[in-house]
C-alpha cells in the first residue's frame, strides 16, 4: 500500500494547474471519509440502510 505521502502527490497531480487551497483541502477531507467508511464496513461496524429509517422515522 502506498504511503499517505504518496497518495497526496498523486491525487494533487491530478488537480487542475488553477486549483486553490481550498480545493486541496477539500479533496483531502473527502479522500479522507472515504477511506474512514471503508474501514468501518470492512471491520463490520455499519447500519443497514433499514436500520437508520427505523431510528429516525420514530422520533
Amino acid at each position: 500500500m502506498s504511503s499517505v505521502k504518496e497518495e497526496a502527490k498523486k491525487l494533487i497531480d491530478r488537480l487542475p494547474d488553477q486549483v486553490t487551497w481550498d480545493d486541496i483541502l477539500y479533496e483531502f477531507y473527502v479522500k479522507k471519509k472515504i477511506a474512514t467508511g471503508i474501514k468501518a464496513a470492512e471491520e463490520g461496524r455499519i447500519v443497514s440502510h433499514k436500520e437508520v429509517k427505523k431510528r429516525f422515522l420514530s422520533k
